[in-house]
């Protein structure tokens, strides 16, 4: 007799997966969440996930619900101090209110944006860091697989029924 949830189709690297995710700090606040959205659909890979967050993700059969706990390492990474820079106040338009705390998206010479957040304002300099919010974290990750390379759950699978970890 085969079992199953072995004959179900994993996640492996370059799959295409669609999933409900919620990531948790380690107090239970809810830092992003899909749960009350529509299910995120992503091909490992591509760019579009955090590439740890990925790996976390390879080997959970179609039909998981579960949560997995994440050392910083694991998830957004340890924080690094060349990420923090210290600008001219100058930079940044004159009724900008700047303060501790507050994320702005700084444009890169390649088109692209990253987020920074200011961690120190002086008259002259702000200090941002370009860190990960989350980096230095642990994290608690709970996934919900619905579909695996364009299989769906199958409907009495704790995925479709709801069953949290």
């Amino acid at each position: 007799m085969s079992d199953a949830k072995s004959d179900l189709p994993t996640i492996g690297k370059g799959s295409e997966v669609t999933i409900h995710y919620e990531i948790r700090l380690p107090d239970d606040r809810v830092v992003d969440s899909s749960f009350d959205d529509e299910p995120f659909t992503v091909k490992l890979g591509s760019g579009a996930f955090e590439p740890r967050l990925e790996e976390a993700l390879v080997g959970l059969p179609l039909g998981e619900y579960t949560r997995i706990l994440l050392t910083p390492q694991h998830a957004f990474g340890m924080p690094d101090p060349s990420n923090v820079h210290t600008m001219p106040r100058g930079r940044f338009p004159g009724d900008m209110n700047l303060e501790p705390q507050l994320v702005i998206e700084f444009d890169l010479p390649n088109g692209d944006s990253v987020p920074g957040t200011v961690t120190a304002v002086t008259e002259d300099a702000v200090t941002v860091d370009f860190n990960h919010p989350l980096a230095g974290q642990n994290i608690q990750l709970i996934v919900q697989v619905l579909a695996v390379d364009g299989q769906a759950a199958p409907a009495d699978s704790p995925a479709i029924k709801g069953e949290a970890p």
